[in-house]
């Protein structure tokens, strides 16, 4: 059931806490930073929660404003929860926190992540090279396709596939995540199929080989 637990705390941090501090609210959050997403997106993404746990999420961040429900014109027709403009300003604040905490230490397996989060990290450490030539990627990740725009050496990842891409990946979260600042690793992947390229394999490795990605 949604709660309305409160640390009767003034301060911003603890009213900021009241608001998006209940088990998976922030994760919830993280899966809507790179767009709109279904109900049923937002289960297979987070696969440890149950349904009626990410609806009351759901419904507990709708009612701090924090995200809104939409319904998509035709021919889709689907509801869909997005961010708000307040919302959105937790944006840099996730990205800090995920950047802390890859020092700490990584869940006992079985664990998840999710397409994403994977994203997110690829647009948060790849360093293409500024001199690189703008370059447009479709990344297809759990059966979803997504826009990996090139360009003055940055990363801007955008819901949908392109129409024309200059290259094209699809894989797992895992395995991107892997092929991080790592020279050779999408050759391996090709090799023993993680992964599927289409296009110019060179602007994929521009895409993914200059990384600041943490190691350890």
């Amino acid at each position: 059931m949604p709660t309305s637990r409160s640390y009767g705390d003034a301060c911003g941090t603890a009213r900021a806490l009241d608001v998006v501090g209940e088990r998976w609210a922030l994760l919830v959050v993280r899966e809507l930073l790179l767009g709109p997403q279904r109900f049923t997106d937002l289960r297979r993404a987070l696969p440890a929660a149950s349904s009626n746990l990410v609806a009351d999420r759901l419904r507990e961040l709708e009612s701090h404003g924090v995200i809104r429900r939409r319904k998509l014109p035709p021919p889709a027709g689907s509801q869909v929860y997005e961010l708000t403009a307040w919302g959105r300003d937790l944006e840099p604040i996730l990205l800090a926190l995920g950047d802390w905490g890859t020092r700490g230490p990584l869940p006992p397996e079985p664990s998840s992540l999710s397409a994403t989060s994977a994203l997110l990290n690829l647009r948060s450490y790849a360093r293409p090279a500024p001199e690189a030539p703008p370059a447009t990627c479709q990344i297809e990740l759990d059966d979803r396709a997504w826009t990996a725009e090139i360009a003055a050496g940055q990363v801007r990842i955008t819901p949908a596939g392109p129409a024309r891409p200059d290259a094209s990946l699809r894989t797992d979260p895992r395995t991107l995540l892997a092929m991080l600042g790592n020279p050779g690793a999408l050759e391996v992947a090709i090799s023993d199929g993680r992964a599927e390229t289409s296009g110019d394999p060179q602007v994929l490795r521009v895409l993914l080989e200059n990384s600041a990605f943490p190691t350890g």
